[in-house]
């Protein structure tokens, strides 16, 4: 079965059943085996948000991918399980950009006793089902937090060292074909952060590892540590031995990570 390929990729064992207890392992295995990267759309592959494409690649390549693929998965595997799953627009940093700014996350809402956020997308702060009501919780090395911001919006935020990032969401089925026009969109405009630096985050128990252009940070309770990566060689064994990503291709983004980063230090702009 399609869902158990699924489970031996995240390290699932047991039975999986339509409840919480199953929805926070699933959501925690997932967190700490399958990275959030976007290498594709560094590389020039296009992407969609096709389940069965993103199946393939994340669990048969075993590789990662970003919200479109990582919850388009996860929500069609809890289907398969028996939970009843939403699949919803969020808008990230719609606080300061606006409504355009909805479709271009897609996170998850699940029905138990109550309705619940659901997202192994958004880069790993979040490690499991967090109750749509007015909470506070600490996923260490983030406090996450949802409030309710008028119009039918809820925000989602979470806050390690430094600005909260955030994203708005309502709780309606998504508009599929706007899911899909911001999934073209966030890999082809040239202002996309996703087009303009690399990324990939995996969570690892209470640490949350990124690497963003040739920066690797690890934020831990004791605090946020980076380290410069030096090497082409030390980008690649990076990528596999730290996120599990074996992709020989990722070499030639090489040159554009040492060019970005150089542009980066010039300008003393900062990042998330």
């Amino acid at each position: 079965m399609l869902a158990g390929e699924y489970l031996d990729r995240v390290g699932f064992e047991g039975e999986a059943r339509a409840d919480g207890a199953t929805l926070s392992r699933l959501c925690r295995a997932h967190l700490e085996t399958v990275p959030f990267e976007n290498l594709d759309v560094q590389l020039g592959r296009p992407l969609t948000t096709d389940i069965e494409a993103a199946f393939d690649k994340i669990v048969r390549k075993r590789r990662g991918g970003w919200c479109y693929e990582m919850n388009g998965v996860f929500g069609w595997v809890l289907k398969e399980i028996g939970f009843d799953v939403t699949r919803i627009a969020g808008g990230v940093m719609r606080e300061k950009a606006g409504d355009g700014q909805i479709g271009n996350h897609l996170c998850l809402l699940v029905k138990l006793d109550r309705p619940y956020l659901v997202d192994v997308g958004f880069g790993g702060g979040l490690l499991g089902p967090f109750p749509v009501a007015e909470t506070d919780r600490n996923d260490a090395p983030y406090v996450v937090r949802l409030r309710d911001v008028g119009d039918g919006y809820w925000r989602f935020s979470e806050q390690a060292y430094g600005e909260p990032f955030s994203f708005d969401f309502q709780e309606h089925a998504a508009d599929e074909s706007l899911l899909a026009r911001k999934c073209v969109q966030l890999q082809t405009d040239p202002a996309s952060p996703f087009v303009e630096n690399l990324v990939v985050q995996k969570r690892s128990r209470n640490a949350h590892l990124i690497l963003r252009g040739r920066v690797l940070t690890t934020l831990s309770e004791m605090g946020a540590n980076k380290r410069m990566i030096g090497s082409a060689d030390e980008f690649l064994v990076t990528l596999r031995d730290i996120f599990g990503l074996c992709e020989p291709e990722a070499e030639k983004l090489w040159p554009a990570v040492l060019a970005r980063h150089e542009a980066w230090e010039a300008t003393g702009g900062q990042t998330r």
